[in-house]
This record gives C-alpha cells, sequence and structure tokens, in this order.
C-alpha cells in the first residue's frame, strides 16, 4: 500500500469514527405531558424530579443524552385524553389519572370500591403494589391493550370534603351537588348527595358559580388550586389516600430506546413511584395548617359520622366486584388482596367490607 493509499484509509476510518461518534451522542427527545397542572402534586414531581434526574442520569451511566419536551395543563393533552394521547403516540411519556377512564380501565380504580381506606399515601402504595405485583393483567392491560408501558405508580394525598357550607353529619350532604371524579361519585350517590363529574381546572370557577358546592378532595389541591377562597369548610371525613394515577410511555417508542437508557427511565421511575407516596405524606399536614391559615373551617367529625357513611356504602364493594367479575375482570380476586394488605400495613376499616 503507498502512501496515498494509506491516507485515503486513515481518513476514512477517521471519519467513519467520528459519524459513530456523533451518532452515540445523538439526542434522544422525549414528549412528556399531563393534563392536570404542576399545581398537583404528581406533575409537580414529573416536573422537578422525574424529568431532570432522568436527563442528569442518562447523561452520566450512558453515551447518550435524553432532552424532554414537556408539556402539562393541557398544553399537549387533555385530563381525560392523556391515556389516548400515549397511546397514538401524540406523547411518549403521560401521567394522568386512571379515574377518567372508566371503560378502558375499569379495575384500576379499586382502592375507591374500598372507600375509608388508609390515609397515609404510603400504605396506599404498599397495597396497590401488593395487587400489581399479584394479578398481572393490572400491569399487562396497558401493553396489551393500549399500546403502552406502565413504569409508575402515582398515590395521591388523603381525600377529604371540602364544601361552601357546614355540615356536621351524613343528613346534611343529602340533595347538595357535590364534585367527584369517576368511580368516588358513588361515595356521594350512596350517601345521599348529587353527583357532579368534574375535573380539578373546572374547580375554582364551578364552586364559585354554584355548579356544585363541594368536592371530594385531598388538601393540596384545596390549596394549590385556591378553593379555600370559594370553599372555606374542609371537613377530615378519611375517604382515604388513593393510588389511582399512573406514569406510563408508549411502546413503539419504548422499544427504541437504547437499554441503557432503558434502565435510568425505569430505576428513576421507582424512584419517583415512591416519592409520589412520601411527599404527599410529608406535605398533608403542611396543607392542613395552611387552610387554617387562610381562614378555611377545618373540622374533624367523630368516629360516629364516617361510621354511618360507611355503613350507607357496605354492600357496594361487593356488587362492583360482581359486576366487574361477569365482565371477566379479576375485579374479587384484587379487592381481596387489596382488603388484606391494608391490614397487613395497620388499616382498620370502619366497616370490614365483605365480598361473598
Amino acid at each position: 500500500m503507498n502512501i496515498r493509499t494509506l491516507l485515503k484509509v486513515l481518513a476514512f476510518a477517521a471519519l467513519a469514527g467520528a459519524s459513530t461518534s456523533a451518532l452515540a451522542q445523538e439526542t434522544i427527545r422525549l414528549r412528556i405531558a399531563s393534563g392536570h397542572p404542576p399545581a398537583n402534586t404528581y406533575v409537580n414531581l414529573m416536573q422537578s424530579f422525574f424529568v431532570p434526574e432522568v436527563t442528569k442520569r442518562v447523561a452520566e451511566k450512558t453515551k447518550h443524552k435524553v432532552e424532554f419536551v414537556e408539556g402539562y395543563g393541557g398544553a399537549m393533552v387533555k385530563v381525560a385524553d392523556t391515556l389516548e394521547g400515549v397511546q397514538a403516540g401524540i406523547i411518549d411519556i403521560g401521567g394522568y389519572c386512571f379515574c377518567f377512564e372508566p371503560s378502558n380501565l375499569p379495575l384500576h380504580a379499586f382502592q375507591v370500591m374500598l372507600p375509608f381506606g388508609t390515609m397515609d399515601p404510603t400504605v396506599s402504595l404498599k397495597v396497590a403494589r401488593a395487587v400489581y405485583d399479584k394479578v398481572p393483567f393490572m400491569s399487562k392491560v396497558f401493553e396489551d391493550k393500549f399500546k403502552q408501558k406502565l413504569i409508575a405508580l402515582i398515590a395521591d394525598n388523603g381525600y377529604n370534603l371540602g364544601t361552601n357550607f357546614e355540615w356536621n353529619n351524613v343528613a346534611d350532604i343529602k340533595g347538595q351537588k357535590i364534585a367527584g371524579a369517576g368511580l368516588n361519585l358513588k361515595w356521594l350517590e350512596f350517601a345521599g348527595a348529587t353527583p357532579v363529574q368534574s375535573s380539578l381546572p373546572d374547580a375554582y370557577t364551578s364552586m364559585q358559580t354554584g355548579v356544585y358546592n363541594g368536592w371530594i378532595m385531598f388538601p393540596s389541591a384545596w390549596v394549590n388550586f385556591k378553593l379555600y377562597e370559594v370553599g372555606k369548610f374542609y371537613t377530615e371525613i378519611g375517604f382515604g389516600a388513593i393510588t389511582w394515577h399512573g406514569l406510563t410511555v408508549n411502546t413503539a417508542r419504548w422499544e427504541k430506546l437504547p437499554k441503557d437508557v432503558q434502565a435510568v427511565i425505569l430505576e428513576v421511575a421507582k424512584e419517583y413511584e415512591e416519592k409520589t407516596g412520601t411527599v404527599n405524606k410529608e406535605n398533608y399536614p403542611k396543607q392542613i395548617a395552611e387552610l387554617k391559615n387562610k381562614g378555611v373551617n377545618v373540622r374533624t367529625l367523630p368516629d360516629k359520622v364516617k361510621q354511618d357513611w360507611a355503613q350507607s356504602l357496605a354492600a357496594w364493594p361487593a356488587q362492583k366486584a360482581k359486576e366487574l367479575d361477569a365482565a371477566g375482570l379479576p375485579a374479587s380476586q384484587v379487592l381481596e388482596i387489596a382488603l388484606k394488605a391494608a391490614e397487613d400495613n395497620g388499616h382498620k376499616w370502619p366497616i370490614r367490607y365483605n365480598l361473598k
């Protein structure tokens, strides 16, 4: 080989190496979104923890770079359209409440079917994980039917009842228009209230204009959405902390990601899941204190009121389980696991639901 040929070979090799290096360093762009704004704790954690941690760890642990395009508060998808947005590939990663998918994910609201559960969101996550780990259907349905992979569960804070009127017993809410989301409307229906389907972005105006007079809601929303301005009564009735949100990723996009990037995303998603429990738990007393400082009448009613409300719902879990069993879903199995997991974690039900 003469010197001219050797130089050509070396030049080609250098060019090829540079191209390979450039390819390896190519930025991976991921669209992440939620219909809820960052005022929601789980969306705030998507923005403040999940996105920066994945970005940082991918850069540190792999030869790749990840850049997120973020869209919250309905900028890319609405609250009731996020599952479909991930399914269609409009977004790559979505955070959303299963409560807005009663037809697609009817069983994933299972903790709502067991009202007055634990008010500790970290325990709620443990209960949910016990179910998801023992019933493969709960995760597989996302991949089998909706072209997405569930990478994290999301816990909410404990649900109570905020209103613009004072109430002292279950009879006081009969006939009152009170909002909820999805299946928790049944908590209202069985107690004699008039349930109204709604979502948090609409809450302030709807309360202000009398579309409804209260909300089944956790204290963070009462603070962050300024509902204390239109609802001066917040009653710690203790419906339970519910894990019925999730973070999912489009499977086609997932399969195109390098394995080491997938590993980082799963690692951060697991930590994100845990944070939705711990952060909500830590924030709950602070938010209750803030509501009091804002002039809200925060009360805890006698256990007898909770007992009466739970009694009105005593037969419902078995009814719902049978309905979903008949549709081919493992509802009775899921609810039995959830009941026992809650008890194993120290929870005492005001009414021990019988699913037989």
